[in-house]
């Protein structure tokens, strides 16, 4: 009997799976091992207690794994490859594959086939695969130049929503900036503009990604800062799937093909406005368009690939 190791790697947190031919035997969650975001230690600590509760788990000695699958953004910088490389080769034998996040997205929600995933969490990205196999990518740049729909970015803009009103209270003074500024100030603890000014401007910047949740409950409160900004999020990231789906198109042999579409990721899975606006305006120039419903879940890619290797 063959057995497999399966690892999705995010920026706060990783999941492991080890599984045979058919079935998952042992699944663990611990913070992250993204060398890009904990340090060596924290890093090591996580990964050591993962593989010892896994194998407790399944009654499977790491020597017994065939193949490691690793899905993690980040996985063409040195110190987070590096990292993962050295880490498993020291504790895991057998092969290891190291993947882009996408890719084990793709293989969650297409195993092997083609078609387009969006992924928005903390972070965004959209890739899609061609008939013959292709990765086509489009967003992934990182918070500073990317990252449309994600966390980051709808905290990021709801602030900025926030003081473009406060700018323009005067032109219209129908616009009403209460709610979001004092949700906002409570969240944090603060107590003044001044003190989220200064608090939004230091260095390291604040986790932005930490006010989507509050954001969304304005929205849903009936908030139209909130709801403009999670309509706008929504209307960039989808920009993004329609530049990735008219490569696949140009790439394809068939090209009145549509790519079906697939979501992963906590902002598709819990910011409902986000993914309504994104369908929407996608569903104008393709009102055909095949959504697959709920979200994927990257560690069954990741468990595909593992087994199947290509």
């Amino acid at each position: 009997m063959s057995f497999y190791l399966a690892l999705d790697v995010g920026g706060t947190k990783t999941d492991y799976a080890l599984v045979d031919e058919t079935r998952e035997l042992a699944r663990v969650r611990t913070g992250t091992i993204k060398r890009m975001r904990v340090d060596h230690l924290t890093a090591t600590r996580h990964l050591d207690h993962a593989l010892s509760e896994l194998s407790a788990a399944s009654g499977v000695a790491l020597s017994a794994i065939q193949r490691t699958c690793v899905g993690t953004a980040g996985e063409t910088v040195a110190l987070v490859s590096d990292w993962l490389r050295t880490a498993f080769q020291a504790r895991v034998p057998g092969e290891l594959l190291l993947l882009g996040d996408v890719e084990i997205a793709l293989d969650a929600a297409f195993p092997g086939q083609p078609g387009i995933v969006a992924i928005a969490g903390t972070g965004s990205n959209v890739a899609g695969r061609t008939h013959t196999g292709e990765l086509v990518t489009a967003g992934g740049w990182g918070p500073a130049l990317a990252d449309q729909g994600s966390g980051h970015r709808i905290g990021l803009e709801a602030l900025r929503a926030l003081f473009l009103a406060f700018d323009e209270s005067e032109a219209r003074p129908e616009v009403d900036t209460e709610r979001l500024f004092h949700a906002v100030l409570s969240f944090w603890n603060l107590s003044s503009r001044d003190q989220l000014i200064e608090f939004a401007n230091s260095t390291p910047a604040p986790d932005f990604s930490a006010l989507t949740g509050l954001v969304l409950a304005c929205a849903q409160a009936g908030d139209p800062l909130a709801s403009q900004v999670l309509q706008r999020e929504g209307k960039d990231l989808a920009y993004l799937v329609k530049l990735v789906a008219q490569r696949l198109q140009r790439l394809s042999p068939d090209p009145a093909w549509i790519p079906q579409l697939a979501f992963t990721g906590s902002i598709f899975e819990k910011v409902a406005p986000v993914r309504d606006s994104l369908v929407q305006t996608l569903q104008r120039d393709y009102p055909t368009l095949e959504v697959r419903p709920g979200v994927v879940d990257p560690l069954a890619g990741a468990i595909w690939r593992a087994r199947h290797k290509s």
